[in-house]
């Protein structure tokens, strides 16, 4: 994800560069041709599922509590249209803070090329990981999961979800997938190419898992924990770009980033296991959401494994591979400094030299004279 550098000459229209310099605004007006539908009658009802939520239903209100009533969601098939909107959306946002944002701190910091789609991954990724952290604890604390934490275990009377709720995994797919695109709009390298396929991969499997198999609740809470862990790996990252010294106190946040993958593995494999054995039946019920069979635990848990694993093995590799630099250029320092040592004794014996052969030469002078 090198800086984009906008050339004086204006490219033929709809030739790669000219995609590349300007798919902002050809995506946003992508967007608006959607936005504006909402203000015609012919064409308001097929906007609406691209920008509103799709398939709510009224959850009928307690006795005596007609008010009460509140409109909960499932997903279906206009879900696709209302992620590719969002997709769009999150597409505009990201070249938008790529060109205010991150290129100009690059411009500033005069980073090598090699450092540029580090930098420009780290910050994006931060800035995302951070919005969703206070989202999703915003989430939790206003649906009462922190105070009751049987909620991860407890099965759903229902499988419905809030507003909040829904726009928030809706939000999390969009992102994902407009990932995917921006590969190729921030002319990603090709030897980054795989790792950051397998990388977006596995979050959009991950988060749509959990969306389709109702397990809202505990996916909502694996998510903060996840993100959080990856803010604090994206942030080292950011300040050991901008200067080397902060290696050691990184030392230390690998093993903070190790343990909390490890958390987040041991939270996951008691509340699926609690969770699917709530109600576990011989055959599962893909309608009523109820996936309690054996297959369901062994492949929930083995997507959670599989995805930390990987992450954390990234990370391992990333400091073996700062250790190993950290280790040569300090190397490289002592050799320097023994050579400027050697140097500089023998500079000293030759003008120690020098000075007493010119000190004796009058004194030789004299002598003859006599």
């Amino acid at each position: 994800m090198a800086i984009r550098k906008k050339s004086p000459k204006n490219p033929p229209v709809l030739s790669q560069e000219f995609i590349l310099q300007n798919h902002a605004d050809i995506v946003s007006c992508v967007g608006m041709f959607f936005v504006l539908g909402l203000m015609f009658e012919a064409t308001a009802e097929t906007s609406m599922v691209f920008v509103t939520l799709q398939h709510s239903v009224t959850a009928p209100a307690a006795r005596g509590r007609a008010r009460d009533s509140r409109s909960l969601y499932n997903y279906g098939v206009k879900d696709l249209a209302t992620v590719f909107f969002y997709m769009l959306v999150a597409i505009i946002i990201h070249a938008t803070f790529q060109e205010y944002v991150l290129d100009k701190i690059n411009r500033q910091m005069h980073f090598p090329k090699t450092k540029q789609s580090k930098f420009n991954e780290s910050g994006q990724l931060s800035v995302f990981y951070l919005i969703s952290c206070i989202w999703g604890t915003l989430i939790l604390v206003s649906e009462n999961y922190i105070s009751d934490t049987s909620v991860l275990w407890r099965a759903h009377p229902s499988n419905m979800m809030t507003f909040q709720m829904k726009f928030f995994y809706i939000s999390q797919l969009a992102y994902w997938l407009h990932a995917f695109p921006e590969l190729y709009f921030q002319r990603t390298k090709k030897q980054d190419l795989p790792r950051l396929l397998i990388y977006c991969g596995l979050h959009l499997f991950h988060i749509a898992g959990a969306y389709l198999l109702y397990l809202d609740h505990l996916g909502l809470v694996l998510l903060v924990m996840h993100y959080f862990v990856e803010l604090l790996s994206h942030m080292c990252d950011l300040f050991y770009l901008s200067d080397k010294k902060y290696e050691r106190r990184f030392s230390l946040w690998t093993v903070v980033i190790v343990l909390g993958r490890l958390l987040i593995l041991v939270l996951s494999v008691l509340a699926v296991s609690l969770h699917l054995a709530g109600s576990e039946t011989q055959k599962p019920d893909i309608i009523a959401g109820n996936f309690n069979v054996l297959a369901a635990k062994i492949a929930v848990l083995a997507s959670s494994c599989t995805i930390q694993a990987f992450v954390t093995w990234n990370v391992i590799t990333v400091q073996f591979q700062r250790w190993r630099e950290g280790s040569a250029f300090e190397a490289r320092g002592v050799k320097k400094k023994r050579m400027s040592k050697g140097r500089s004794g023998r500079k000293g014996s030759e003008n120690g030299v020098e000075t007493s052969s010119k000190g004796d030469a009058p004194r030789n002078r004299k002598e003859k004279c006599q």
